[in-house]
């Protein structure tokens, strides 16, 4: 990163830190509406330990790091909230996202080296799904946070994706869609990037059970694009998925 971009990174940890901090203090009842979210989702008993999590992997990059793409998944799960993790995709969805670009090196990327990895809200729940029912039992309140933290999160993430002039992948676009819970998040990010970051912009399935490399490969098999570059066939279904969110 420029002696700027680092700059600009590290002020954006720090208020995504500060910020984190202040949504947990504003709602100590969130572990309990989470806990009943699960419970009525019939989700496996688990530990919770972390309500609204920050990325703690944010503290390992250091100024030397080239950053290559952000990746925006939905929120932090049972594996992510977890105290001894606090770090996005480092469950099975994110294990699979570290070997698909290993398996591909060509891309040039290592996803724990260069890549950020943030969430349209950094508040916990099992299965993403579940922050309908956290909303819903949680009143004004709790759904008024949940809406604030997706506002605050794309407007940051749409600054920090200009100043490091990266890709930005959104993985998981189902919950983007009209009247789910990540409107507020599509809507902001897109009003607060320039036209030169939105181009910059791709849409995908989830890397969790496979889905995004299982799109892609019927992608590129049913146009008969197995000789075009990797990188290419990934930007075109990007795009195609950008236009099914966003028109």
């Amino acid at each position: 990163m420029t002696s700027d971009q680092w700059k600009y990174f590290c002020d954006f940890k720090d208020q995504f830190k500060n910020k984190v901090e202040e949504w947990k203090k504003a709602a100590p009842e969130l572990t309990e509406l989470q806990r009943q979210a699960a419970l009525l989702a019939k989700t496996p008993e688990y530990p919770f330990e972390t309500t609204v999590v920050y990325n703690r992997a944010l503290d390992d990059i250091t100024p030397e790091d080239q950053i290559k793409l952000i990746v925006i998944g939905d929120n932090p799960g049972k594996d992510e909230q977890l105290a001894k993790n606090n770090r996005y995709l480092v469950g099975q969805a994110g294990k699979i996202a570290e070997g698909y670009f290993r398996k591909n090196p060509e891309l040039g990327v290592d996803f724990r080296k260069n890549v950020i990895i943030l969430n349209k809200t950094p508040i916990h729940s099992a299965k993403t799904a579940q922050l309908n029912t956290i909303a819903k039992q949680g009143g004004e309140k709790i759904a008024g946070l949940i809406k604030e933290s997706q506002l605050w999160m794309a407007e940051k993430t749409a600054q920090l994706h200009a100043a490091l002039g990266t890709e930005l992948w959104l993985v998981g676009y189902s919950e983007l869609k009209p009247r789910r819970i990540f409107c507020p998040y599509r809507d902001e990010l897109k009003a607060f990037c320039s036209p030169e970051a939105w181009a910059r912009v791709y849409v995908f399935q989830h890397f969790s059970m496979n889905r995004f490399t299982i799109d892609l490969g019927d992608f590129i098999e049913a146009g008969k694009k197995e000789k075009a570059p990797l990188e290419s066939n990934i930007h075109e279904l990007g795009l195609i998925h950008k236009k099914e969110i966003f028109g």
